[in-house]
């Protein structure tokens, strides 16, 4: 069974910085195939500018392998413009491509800051996600 999902920058950060993690896991699982990442232009961008800060120190080379190994495997998705307001209006680009995919399949928003996001049940943390995917197992 795949699963489709945006994965919130801050899930891609906590995999980098901590091998092994719950959120290294679900990166794993995405770039094996079996969470097929939700992408487009804004959210690639996002990710390859947070993980090139110089605070974190991840090194061009592996953080523009993991740019190509995600668009590899992800699905990009052209999202209608939403009105919903979030603390952080980077995060709404997100909600956007996760909404217009939930017009055809189940998709989930895995985020860190569950906070920062409407209450909805398809937002979910990274080991709620974990989770999600062990029941079919």
């Amino acid at each position: 069974m795949k699963y489709f999902a945006v994965i919130d920058t801050n899930v891609v950060v906590s995999a980098f910085l901590k091998s092994n993690s719950i959120p290294d896991t679900l990166l794993d699982l995405a770039l094996a195939g079996v969470i097929v990442p939700l992408l487009n232009d804004e959210i690639v961008t996002e990710y390859k500018d947070v993980l090139s800060r110089d605070k974190f120190a991840f090194g061009d080379e592996l953080v523009n392998d993991f740019i190509k190994q995600i668009q590899n495997v992800g699905l990009y998705i052209n999202a209608e413009k939403s009105d919903i307001e979030l603390p952080d209006t980077k995060d709404i680009v997100f909600y956007e491509v996760v909404m217009e995919k939930r017009k055809t399949d189940d998709a989930y928003l895995v985020t860190g800051n569950i906070k920062h996001f409407t209450g909805e049940a398809f937002i979910v943390t990274p080991r709620e996600m974990l989770e999600i995917i062990a029941k079919d197992y």
